[in-house]
């Protein structure tokens, strides 16, 4: 077991996670944010590594990672500040992005890597769940990390058990099929389906994310799974001044 499969067995309350990236307001204040968010009370966090063409996210996150890239941020700027990272933090901690800058790093280069400076779990949109079994499961799980599978509204029950079978941490809803930063709107349609995920009864527990940024849309989405993820919210929230003073409030307006 890692950290983040210990904090889902032994924590029964509503979880709250967040996501920011790596590089971004700073080049050199990731391992900073990191400790302030535990500090916060924030169950576990998710560090975005940046991609020139990222697909899913909104205009925040883009901007994000636009900034981040232009103050020198990659996958090997990252794994040596998070050398620092188990000195100063001990929740679990989660790596988010996408595959093409994972494949030129290496795969098998790419766990190591994580498993060195004590990261539990990676999220990784874009990288086929056929070619995770075929190819990189074995890294993953030499590595004891958990794979992170993202499911949308469209996704079908039969791939849903599948990747319930294939996953060993949580199961990462997305709260609609649009890109991060939208506002979770709990419609008819949205309830249906977090209703349908709930009464699957899968082995992994799930988090909702894409949407969530007040206690309100937090409080909706532990109605239906273990708490959720908030990360355009907080990404513009690190880009307002003197952010890192007030992380704890940010965080108690999510969770009190």
């Amino acid at each position: 077991m890692n950290r983040l499969n210990k904090l889902f067995q032994n924590k029964q309350e509503p979880l709250l996670s967040l996501y920011f990236t790596a590089g971004y307001p700073e080049l050199n204040s990731t391992v900073d944010i990191a400790e302030a968010v535990e500090k916060a009370g924030v169950d576990f966090i998710e560090i975005g590594f940046p991609y020139s063409d990222p697909l899913a996210d909104g205009p925040v996150i883009q901007h994000s990672s636009q900034v981040s890239l232009k103050n020198g941020m990659n996958l090997k700027v990252l794994f040596e500040q998070l050398k620092e990272l188990r000195k100063r933090v001990s929740i679990p901690v989660l790596l988010m992005g996408y595959v093409n800058p994972v494949l030129q790093y290496g795969v098998k280069n790419f766990c190591d890597s994580c498993a060195a400076v004590g990261v539990d779990g990676v999220i990784v949109p874009d990288l086929p769940m056929y070619e995770y079994e075929e190819l990189y499961k074995e890294n993953f799980i030499s590595n004891n990390l958990s794979n992170i599978f993202l499911v949308t509204p469209q996704t079908s029950e039969e791939r849903i058990r599948k990747i319930d079978e294939l996953s060993n941490g949580f199961i990462y809803l997305l709260s609609s099929s649009s890109t991060t930063g939208k506002n979770l709107k709990v419609s008819d349609v949205a309830e249906s389906y977090f209703s349908r995920i709930r009464d699957m009864k899968l082995k992994n527990p799930t988090m909702i994310g894409f949407g969530i940024s007040d206690q309100a849309s937090f409080n909706k989405a532990a109605e239906y799974t273990r708490g959720a993820i908030v990360g355009s919210a907080f990404v513009k929230f690190l880009g307002t001044e003197n952010a890192m003073q007030r992380i704890p409030e940010f965080v108690k307006s999510i969770r009190p």
